[in-house]
């Protein structure tokens, strides 16, 4: 990442923008591989709750790359937008997708979006494990950056 950053201010970029989750964790290379707690608080699930991960993030980028970065924490209000058609249909399809399910007696289920379509899942299913990024989804994203970076150098 710090390369990235370097390789953009080269380029003329004199700003870039890293988003990270608040469950965000180390790769098991740099000697951890939990999560980062600022707290021993417990969220209204048991979870103990997350964050810190971007000043720690912060502090690393300007150490290593010696350019001023700032972290700012979004709260939900501001990660929030304004809803596109898109997320209205799809807020309709998993209503119309609960109540069928309450009409077929499926409890202890919930809607879920499975290529395009609605449908019923256990609950247990849908918080047994975290998801992750596909890995073909990250390739083809750094793609797009080597593309924009050959696009710039033109």
């Amino acid at each position: 990442m710090a390369d990235s950053i370097r390789q953009r201010h080269e380029r003329g970029r004199y700003f870039s923008i890293v988003v990270v989750a608040e469950g965000a964790k180390f790769s098991s290379e740099a000697g951890q591989g939990s999560p980062v707690q600022q707290h021993t608080d417990k969220d209204e699930f048991g979870h103990l709750k997350l964050g810190g991960i971007a000043n720690i993030l912060a502090r690393e980028i300007e150490t290593r790359t010696g350019f001023e970065t700032r972290a700012v924490v979004l709260g939900h209000i501001q990660r929030g937008g304004s809803p596109s058609a898109f997320d209205r249909v799809l807020a309709t399809r998993y209503g119309l997708g609960a109540i069928d399910m309450v009409h077929r007696g499926e409890f202890g289920r919930m809607a879920a979006l499975r290529s395009n379509k609605i449908v019923s899942i256990p609950l247990l299913e849908a918080i047994s494990r975290n998801r992750t990024v596909d890995d073909e989804m990250i390739q083809m994203v750094e793609g797009l950056f080597e593309k924009a970076a050959d696009r710039e150098a033109v």
